[in-house]
């Protein structure tokens, strides 16, 4: 389940019948807590947090649940260390701390996850590809380019979670800066609709069943255009969503349902 996506906030989750993870922690502690209530998971039912990065829209929640609702987070040094300087965060982690290196698989309960560099302008900054029995996530948010490790990791999913985060002719039409410009669409920035879709439409393989498409811009981007822009570009392969593939435009700030596979 999607919590929230976007700038103003992401936390994803996953889990089991009892319990589950979430990764990243954007957005308010009551938010995250409702949503989990209204999807019938209460708070105590999650085992840890995994972190991508050091950016405010990834981290505003992860002090009062790691330290007040002790819930381990894990991610690297590097991204701990960010996470302890940022703005953001008014309480300190210490309690919660755990460290992961990346490309190093870790158990935890029934989920084996393993975190990956991503290339963006954060202090650190990694994808998550976690296995439970038989089926794959991977979670990708939040980088300029799609690097061939990146890609490994991609082509391992069932089920992907990947950044599509504007649409080009939007970016340079519209208002931003330039600089801001120059930043979002550099190689540590963000991808674009049209990056994310050629990419899934070239490497797509019979194992990938669900697609979400996350972390859409409010201003350079819409769920409609990235959703049309990679059906359209599948189809050109020959890939049809809704028969070949499942595939999803995340909302920004509107939790999706709890996608329960078998």
């Amino acid at each position: 389940m999607s919590l929230g996506s976007g700038s103003s906030g992401n936390c994803y989750y996953l889990g089991t019948e009892t319990y589950g993870i979430l990764i990243d922690a954007g957005i308010p502690v009551r938010a995250i807590k409702k949503t989990l209530k209204d999807a019938g998971i209460g708070i105590e039912c999650i085992r840890a947090i995994f972190i991508t990065h050091d950016h405010a829209d990834h981290i505003k929640s992860v002090s009062p649940l790691g330290e007040k609702c002790f819930i381990p987070v894990y991610s690297t040094v590097k991204i701990h260390d960010g996470i302890n300087r940022s703005y953001c965060v008014t309480e300190k982690l210490t309690t919660c701390v755990r460290y992961l290196e990346k490309q190093q698989p870790i158990k935890l309960a029934d989920f084996s996850v393993e975190a990956f560099e991503v290339p963006h302008d954060g202090t650190d900054n990694v994808g998550y590809c976690i296995t439970i029995e038989d089926k794959t996530f991977c979670f990708v948010t939040d980088l300029g380019e799609i690097t061939p490790l990146v890609a490994e990791y991609i082509q391992r999913a069932n089920y992907l979670i990947i950044e599509s985060n504007y649409d080009e002719e939007m970016l340079e039409m519209g208002p931003y800066p330039d600089y801001l410009k120059k930043r979002i669409a550099s190689n540590i920035g963000h991808l674009s609709n049209q990056v994310t879709s050629k990419f899934l439409a070239e490497h797509i393989d019979a194992h990938l069943k669900f697609i979400w498409l996350c972390h859409l811009s409010k201003d350079n981007n819409h769920p409609d255009l990235a959703y049309k822009t990679t059906e359209l570009a599948l189809r050109d392969k020959g890939v049809l969503v809704g028969k070949d593939v499942q595939l999803f435009a995340l909302r920004r700030n509107v939790p999706t349902k709890l996608y329960e596979f078998e």
